[in-house]
């Protein structure tokens, strides 16, 4: 009998500790488009990788270029240009970090306390507008204002003031024009969040004598710290990246602007174009990942540090 119950307790444990179980067999093959997607689109792409270490020749492809080792990861950093372009990649990604989030919680907090859920509704979907544009079309309306002959400022003030060439005026309209365009997109994120709280929350803060203020303070962004601080933690993994179509086509790729324009992207673009240097793209982009990772690491575990639960792992 001991060893009966022996041998139950043994099959039982390989039971528990088996991977592939038969009654989720209907799970697996639901998942199974999806891991193969992940696979073709995700993984298989990362044999490219290679690019970055080769003189790479499209007759030979990339199992037949030459090796090249980092000579690609030197070029990219030799040029005069690369302090510049890393520059305004960090400082752009951080004003935009901060300017949007401060934005985005704040009118959630405003449309929270709306007693009309229709105006509330509507705010929302004219916050949201602009998230759904290009890039281009956001190009077309900023040029209707500050074009030189026919933009309606210029025409409101009687003035010619080609505003493609003032330097000064780019790095805040850039930040502003991002947080135009994004900040709606997070305002719906808090506030989905917001909604979610208890209104018992509120009303013992009321009977504690809070006021909105107090309420906001301390008990609606208290709960907000969680996805503040997932969003904190994606947002730095692409702070070595720039926005391609922000800062190309809002600015027109106008050469007078590169020096607070300028970012790793544009620059590698129009070196492609240029040059045609595959190889040192492919470089650049696998440096942009990478730092990416190693802040996304660095970031979580110093929210975890601060605080366990607003990190993502």
């Amino acid at each position: 009998m001991a060893a009966l119950g022996a041998d139950v307790k043994t099959n039982t444990a390989r039971t528990k500790h088996r991977i592939f179980k038969r009654e989720d067999a209907p799970l697996y093959v639901m998942a199974l488009p999806g891991a193969a997607a992940l696979i073709v689109f995700a993984y298989l792409p990362m044999l490219g990788l290679m690019i970055a270490f080769q003189d790479f020749n499209v007759g030979k492809g990339i199992f037949g270029s030459s090796f090249v080792g980092l000579a690609n990861f030197k070029f990219l950093f030799s040029t005069t240009d690369a302090y510049t372009i890393t520059r305004n990649t960090v400082l752009y990604n951080l004003a935009f970090i901060i300017v949007n989030m401060i934005v985005a919680v704040a009118l959630a907090l405003m449309l929270s306390e709306l007693l009309s859920h229709k105006t509330a509704k509507a705010l929302q979907t004219v916050y949201m507008l602009p998230y759904f544009l290009s890039w281009a079309v956001v190009s077309i309306v900023l040029m209707a204002f500050i074009e030189r002959d026919y933009g309606m400022i210029n025409r409101a003030m009687g003035t010619k003031i080609d505003y493609y060439r003032q330097r000064d005026l780019w790095p805040g309209l850039l930040v502003f024009v991002n947080c135009w365009k994004n900040a709606g997109y997070s305002t719906v994120l808090y506030l989905a969040v917001i909604s979610g709280i208890s209104s018992e929350y509120y009303e013992a803060a009321a009977l504690d004598g809070a006021g909105k203020l107090k309420q906001a303070v301390y008990v609606t962004l208290p709960h907000l710290r969680f996805i503040i601080g997932v969003s904190l933690i994606m947002a730095m993994g692409n702070i070595f990246r720039g926005d391609f179509g922000l800062f190309f086509s809002v600015t027109r790729d106008t050469g007078r602007l590169y020096p607070v324009t300028d970012v790793i992207d544009t620059y590698i673009y129009r070196s492609l174009i240029n040059i045609g240097n595959v190889g040192m793209s492919t470089a650049a982009g696998l440096y942009q990942s990478a730092v990416g990772l190693i802040l996304v690491l660095l970031v979580n575990k110093a929210v975890t540090k601060i605080d366990p639960e607003s990190a993502m792992f």
